[in-house]
């Protein structure tokens, strides 16, 4: 792979500024951000005011933690404008998650807002390995979903030539990836996983497209489909975060030199790790569930809003700015069976881990008796196609789960094409277990 470490002289210089700086920087724009919402959002003063605390009682970042969480309800229950900071005409922008669960969470953004969104997804493809004059090939979904519009604003600011794809329509894509030959895709990992497939059906080898850089997003993953994708494709797969509550893709990435964690934009972005169960602040380097808190929106501030994401905060590297370690699981996608706590992270890394499996696999629950039960329906490779190869594969998968994991799963070993593939996000785990 191409060495695509980006000049220290292109980096924005809070990237590497000192620490000092980076947290004085941070504290100011902290209290403007509890005061723009205290004072202009009914339900933070309301929300405040019940727990006792006023912006002003920020005396140092770590003040913080004396301020009431938000969680995803709260954007709910306040459908569709209520929690904006802003009069509704200076919305430039609304995007909205899928509403599959209910009402959607609806989030506004100003041009101010718009604007350094940009800035900020500019910043993570640099730290990708992207260029100016690169063409991208943006597969992340358009429309409501912040992926395709954030990716693209992102990659036009940096400078570069924007081939908006969306999702779907795989040999669409693997035409446009022929014919434009552009040198960064963003994209799901687990749409990728499709692409890379469908290549290889058309005996399409992916190592010889132009691909140099895949800037991964929008669910967990784990360096063993790294280690995957970027075998296949001969490119470099770099971890993108962000949520829609928060701002959307670009709230922290990888930096292509170092791919050992993802550097939160600090200067946007106050991060706090706490534990799940009591909402207690952990120290750095313990592992919990990511809170965030934005620095700089006008339109939507958001307050320590509860990701569910389970991670750690960890020191800068190739940035100054802290890292998170790649997010693996989100606690309410944890399962639990039989007492045990699993993520299909988990799964995820097992299959790949097996030379005969296609990457790609399905997690069914059903209810058995009285107890939870799981499969896990996997694909031999081609080349592995009689039913005892398949009954092998099924067996060293099971005994991994089972050592390793310490559940027992059934598994179901499907000839290629058998698992259903993800046109985005995908869809890893089939719940049939009743109420």
């Amino acid at each position: 792979m191409k060495d695509l470490t980006p000049p220290r002289s292109s980096l924005d210089p809070i990237e590497i500024a000192s620490r000092d700086e980076i947290m004085a920087l941070q504290f100011d724009r902290l209290r403007w951000s509890l005061r723009h919402a205290y004072e202009n959002v009914p339900h933070y003063r309301a929300r405040f005011d019940a727990a006792g605390v006023h912006p002003d009682d920020l005396k140092t970042s770590a003040d913080l933690s004396g301020f009431p969480f938000t969680v995803k309800s709260d954007l709910r229950d306040t459908y569709p404008f209520g929690l904006f900071a802003v009069p509704r005409d200076r919305v430039i922008r609304i995007h909205a998650s899928s509403g599959t669960t209910g009402k959607p969470t609806v989030v506004g953004y100003t041009q101010g807002d718009v604007d350094r969104w940009g800035r900020l997804v500019a910043r993570s493809m640099r730290a990708s390995g992207t260029r100016p004059g690169d063409i991208v090939h943006v597969a992340y979904g358009y429309g409501l979903f912040t992926g395709g519009l954030g990716a693209h604003y992102g990659a036009e600011r940096l400078g570069c030539t924007v081939v908006p794809a969306g999702g779907g329509m795989t040999a669409r894509q693997i035409t446009l990836i022929q014919d434009f030959r552009p040198t960064t895709i963003m994209v799901t990992p687990s749409y990728l996983l499709n692409i890379m497939e469908a290549c290889r059906a058309e005996g399409i080898d992916p190592r010889k497209t132009s691909l140099q850089v895949g800037i991964l997003g929008a669910e967990p993953w784990t360096n063993a489909m790294r280690a995957e994708l970027e075998g296949a494709f001969d490119m470099h797969a770099v971890d993108i975060y962000g949520l829609s509550e928060v701002m959307g893709p670009g709230v922290a990435n990888e930096c292509v030199e170092t791919k050992d964690g993802l550097h939160i934009w600090e200067d946007h972005f106050y991060p706090e790790v706490i534990n799940p169960e009591t909402g207690v602040p952990v120290a750095d380097g313990a592992y919990g569930e990511l809170v965030l808190t934005t620095l700089t929106k006008e339109a939507l501030p958001i307050i320590r809003y509860r990701t569910r994401d389970l991670t750690c905060l960890l020191p800068g590297t190739a940035r100054s700015m802290r890292r998170m370690e790649k997010i693996t699981g989100r606690s309410d996608d944890m399962i639990i069976l039989r007492g045990v706590n699993v993520f299909p992270t988990q799964i995820e890394e097992q299959v790949m881990a097996i030379k005969g499996l296609a990457p790609c696999f399905q997690i069914e629950l059903w209810r058995e008796g009285s107890m939870d039960a799981m499969r896990v329906h996997v694909e031999a490779l081609p080349h592995k196609g009689s039913d005892e190869e398949r009954a092998s594969l099924g067996a060293v998968l099971k005994s991994r789960i089972k050592d390793v994991i310490g559940v027992t799963a059934d598994i179901a070993v499907g000839v290629p094409g058998t698992v259903a593939r993800s046109e985005g996000k995908a869809l890893r785990v089939v719940d049939n277990r009743s109420e």
